[in-house]
């Protein structure tokens, strides 16, 4: 098989979609590797360490993306970029499609390509495999960046995000106990703050509250406990995920509203849309804007700013599913294992997620109707 690994296309998107480790893996497998010049640089993984691993360096974008059997990457497909694309091709990516465009989504359909979402693929016990690493690392990232933003000198209320004897320690809500909530939590914790953490999920509060050994209040999402809990926050992360659907709003304008001016909001759920109404994404290079006094961080892809621990940590996990689809080929590989079929957005051109082809009005296909045919 083989497989291109482009140069990542959006400015601030500094990881990439393989690293030398897991090319050398898969060139041992005996698939062709190539790799798109300063594709690694940013995370700095040179082109020289990518053909010590037996990769091939080519110049071209338009090379990586048209040649390849399987394409390795991070972000999402451009409109810029689709029509580099053709029939057959797999696209592994974090593609997002719950807030992509309906046009190009029915233009990647009427292409005729397969996407494998690393967002939403599946292990036997139904978590996220690829996924989870980087739930763990953005959230320990948001105590860090909401501790920058609490200085008086970057907006926030001169509130130090730790434990001073004497002083009330500050107190942060996080609102989604997953992954990323859970990993914030044990970091808010570490640092000496008070820790609020919400969710609909019992089983999940308990398991939370039997990790830190009952140091954070865990509470039952509700209207009038989020309104109580915001008005204390000096921090409010969002870590609410809906596998493959865009987030639910649960964080009010008029809830914000409520909040102490200089106060610091994260919602780490914007990839998905956002899971609070006065959130909008907003670029590295403009990470913040204020709504009603309180200051807002809302990039997506956070762990762009950490691209060389993001892409080792990245690869450790999605690498099983790329040698399992070069070695069986990818319509034996979803059959086999149904957690990498529900990672699959589109094949051949058919789309096969339920809840995008609810939301956009677009026909599905099924894994059983794909399997039975020839």
């Amino acid at each position: 098989m083989f497989i291109g690994v482009p140069r990542e296309q959006d400015p601030h998107e500094h990881r990439v979609g393989l690293n030398p480790a897991g090319a050398a893996r898969l060139v041992k497998q005996g698939h062709t590797v190539v790799v798109e010049a300063g594709a690694g640089e940013a995370a700095h993984f040179s082109d020289r360490d990518f053909e010590k691993a037996g990769a091939h360096t080519v110049y071209s974008h338009e090379e990586v993306c048209q040649r390849a059997d399987l394409t390795c990457r991070i972000g999402r497909i451009t409109g810029a970029e689709v029509d580099l694309f053709r029939e057959g091709q797999i696209i592994c990516a974090f593609h997002h499609l719950a807030v992509a465009p309906k046009d190009l989504v029915k233009k990647l359909m009427d292409m005729g390509v397969t996407l494998i979402g690393y967002e939403i693929i599946r292990d036997a016990r139904g978590n996220l495999p690829v996924l989870i690493p980087f739930s763990e690392m953005a959230g320990q990232m948001a105590i860090h960046i909401a501790a920058q933003y609490l200085r008086t000198d970057a907006g926030g209320r001169g509130v130090l995000l730790g434990n001073v004897p004497g002083v009330a320690p500050p107190t942060v809500l996080i609102v989604g106990a997953g992954h990323l909530g859970r990993t914030a939590c044990r970091q808010a914790l570490a640092n000496g703050a008070h820790v609020i953490v919400m969710d609909h999920s019992l089983n999940k509060l308990r398991e939370l509250n039997r990790e830190v050994q009952g140091r954070a209040v865990t509470a039952l999402v509700g209207m009038e406990r989020l309104e109580r809990y915001i008005a204390i926050a000096d921090v409010v992360i969002g870590a609410v995920l809906v596998p493959g659907q865009k987030t639910e709003v649960v964080i009010t304008e008029a809830m914000v509203g409520r909040m102490k001016p200089g106060s610091v909001v994260i919602d780490l759920s914007i990839d998905q849309g956002g899971c609070i109404a006065t959130s909008r994404p907003t670029t590295p290079d403009q990470p913040t804007f204020i709504v009603n006094d309180v200051v807002h961080f809302c990039v997506p892809n956070v762990t762009t700013n950490i691209p060389r621990t993001a892409t080792r940590a990245f690869v450790n996990a999605a690498l099983p599913f790329l040698l399992v689809h070069g070695d069986k080929g990818m319509k034996q590989a979803i059959g086999d294992d149904p957690g990498l079929a529900k990672g699959v957005y589109m094949y051949r051109g058919r789309l096969m997620h339920q809840d995008i082809g609810k939301a956009m009005g677009l026909p599905v296909t099924s894994v059983e109707e794909i399997l039975k045919e020839a």
